[in-house]
């Protein structure tokens, strides 16, 4: 990151970017398109269960469904971004995660999930090597 862009998150004295993190684009999709098939089989076996000689309109709504809502939040979620320093995690909204404070950092399918003491939970979504995501911030506070 260039010296203007670690000026722009009001770094501390002696504080120092050691990478961040954004949503990708592949994984968003990839995300999208496995909920759109669970989604289907899903609807469609609860549609059949109730005797609906329609059954395959669970396999369109689900696509639509899933499609839509993709593409309506693809913008937004792919724009969070969440920088790591050597003391802590400056999130999308200047929320600010101490390292000090963070209990544990788990992976759920393709985003890591921050547990800060406190039980406060915080997820950096789509990444596309989210155990990557996990060691980086772990090598951070030294776990």
């Amino acid at each position: 990151m260039s010296e203007m862009s670690e000026r722009a998150l009001d770094l501390e004295p002696g504080e120092k970017l050691i990478e961040s993190f954004s949503g990708n684009t592949k994984t968003y999709v990839k995300e999208h398109v496995m909920l759109a098939a669970l989604g289907a089989v899903v609807i469609s076996g609860a549609l059949m269960a109730m005797g609906n000689p329609h059954a395959w309109t669970g396999v369109v709504g689900s696509v639509a469904a899933i499609g839509v809502r993709g593409l309506y939040v693809a913008k937004e979620q792919l724009g969070f971004t969440w920088h790591l320093t050597n003391r802590r995690l400056i999130g999308p909204d200047g929320r600010t995660i101490l390292l000090t404070s963070i209990d544990k950092v788990n992976v759920i399918f393709t985003a890591a999930q921050m547990v800060t003491l406190t039980g406060d939970k915080y997820m950096l979504k789509y990444q596309a090597d989210a155990k990557a995501t996990q060691a980086a911030i772990d090598r951070a506070r030294g776990a």
